[in-house]
């Protein structure tokens, strides 16, 4: 019996995985993070979703390697403590945790925003605390439910990108009125040329693009609980570069062949644009119904992730002992309700909250997304070392490109901070992400560190 209430339930199917894979790939980064990265590179924003793709692949590949071999619940909060020390484990696990937290902030403040297009005259904090405890409620349920509802947000949201990119091309061949025929695809080169707000823009692009990456890693923490985790991960994984070329790299050369890149971001959402150039009336409340989906996924999907990392933690003893607490239905409930508790700050903070501090938000988010990340890349790097040929011929789903490409991956996520570093506006994500590594170090030497077994003996040994 004791067993049973501290386990979980492996109840994600092939497909539940599969598409919260897709979905991870697809939220805020997408729908409205592209704009402000099209504005800032223009055209040469495809070539950093390009390059930040790949970066992004190769990493869950490493996560993959180990998920593979190792499937839990901690996932690489666990992997960091194997192979890089405990330290390195708790510091990752609770970064993750923060990172869910701050991202969840921002989605829940955003769906009150977005209720606000039809219901105006609600107050704005109503809906926030209704979404936090009905996605809380979702989540107590089994993690079947999880995967199922995840399933469907997905499912619109892909369908949605799909239809968009249906219309643009549509857009671009026929016309409607709207569009020249005769440019083609030119207004991808034609506006100022490909790079046309120089190197400096196309370098500072890179923290938005990490920044819609980010959360693809909970591809390893649904491993704890797939029913077939050597089948499913590689699966999922492999899926990324195509998830990537098909939802950021087309979807926005689309958008930018039809309009100007400059005016996208100022005459309203790309996305709508697209639908009311076919003539579809209620394009705005398409898009509404779109972006409510995705922040619902989002929500639902950084609930799940970081209550999993906690309760790994929690196995481990570096996070507190209640948080390995289990339902009947094999979920760590006691994990979902502290991330519902934190989420109530949303509820708070909502009136309080001007658009000029969601860059902050994700700023902050970057920062422990590439932290995270780094992690992950060096947790699998030095696993391999440690590794015998035996061993490595062995493994079900090793790493390509090994070792040079987790040498570039790592090599591109430190020149992303760096980057992070030259802006005044991304600039204190640096500065809140260094006191966060401080005040986790302190915490771990106060109340994680193991003490020498060897002290208490030499105190009570007679004279």
């Amino acid at each position: 019996m004791k067993a049973a209430a501290t386990a979980l339930t492996r109840g994600l199917t092939a497909r539940h995985i599969r598409f919260i894979a897709l979905g991870s790939a697809i939220g805020t980064g997408l729908f409205y993070g592209s704009a402000a990265a099209i504005q800032q590179a223009g055209p040469s924003v495809l070539l950093a979703y390009l390059i930040g793709g790949l970066a992004v692949y190769i990493v869950l590949r490493a996560l993959g390697e180990m998920a593979v071999s190792n499937p839990v619940s901690g996932s690489f909060g666990e992997y960091a403590s194997k192979h890089l020390g405990p330290l390195a484990g708790f510091m990752t696990g609770w970064t993750y945790t923060f990172e869910m937290i701050v991202v969840c902030l921002a989605d829940v403040t955003a769906f009150g925003v977005y209720m606000g297009f039809w219901f105006p005259d609600v107050p704005r904090w109503i809906w926030v605390l209704a979404i936090v405890f009905f996605i809380g409620a979702i989540n107590l349920l089994s993690v079947k439910v999880f995967g199922e509802l995840e399933f469907w947000f997905t499912l619109i949201k892909v369908a949605a990108i799909v239809a968009m990119i249906a219309a643009g091309v549509a857009i671009l061949i026929f016309g409607f009125g709207i569009h020249d025929t005769s440019t083609g695809i030119s207004q991808l080169w034609s506006e100022g040329g490909f790079f046309a707000t120089g190197f400096g823009g196309f370098v500072g692009c890179f923290a938005i693009v990490v920044f819609a990456f980010g959360g693809t890693e909970i591809i390893g923490v649904t491993a704890g609980e797939a029913q077939d985790p050597e089948r499913t991960i590689p699966r999922a994984v492999n899926t990324v570069p195509i998830r990537i070329m098909l939802f950021y790299v087309l979807t926005l050369a689309v958008i930018m062949a039809i309009n100007p890149w400059q005016s996208i971001g100022t005459d309203g959402s790309p996305f709508v644009q697209i639908f009311e150039g076919l003539g579809i009336g209620p394009a705005a409340t398409v898009l509404n119904i779109v972006v409510i989906t995705a922040a619902l996924s989002a929500i639902n999907s950084d609930i799940f992730g970081a209550g999993r990392m906690m309760f790994g933690m929690a196995e481990r003893g570096q996070a507190p002992a209640i948080m390995r607490r289990v339902s009947r239905n094999g979920v760590p409930w006691m994990t979902v309700v502290i991330m519902t508790v934190a989420l109530l700050v949303g509820v708070l903070l909502n009136y309080a909250i001007p658009e000029s501090v969601f860059l902050v938000i994700a700023s902050i988010a970057t920062f422990a997304t590439i932290f995270v990340w780094l992690m992950i890349l060096l947790s699998q790097y030095r696993s391999r070392r440690r590794m015998s040929a035996e061993e490595t011929a062995e493994l079900k789903f090793p790493v390509p490109f090994w070792p040079y490409g987790q040498m570039l991956a790592i090599a591109f996520l430190v020149f992303v901070i760096v980057v992070l570093a030259f802006s005044a506006d991304t600039r204190v994500a640096l500065v809140v992400g260094a006191v966060w590594l401080i005040l986790l170090t302190l915490a771990y030497v106060r109340f994680v560190r193991p003490q020498p077994e060897s002290e208490p003996e030499l105190v009570h040994q007679p004279s």
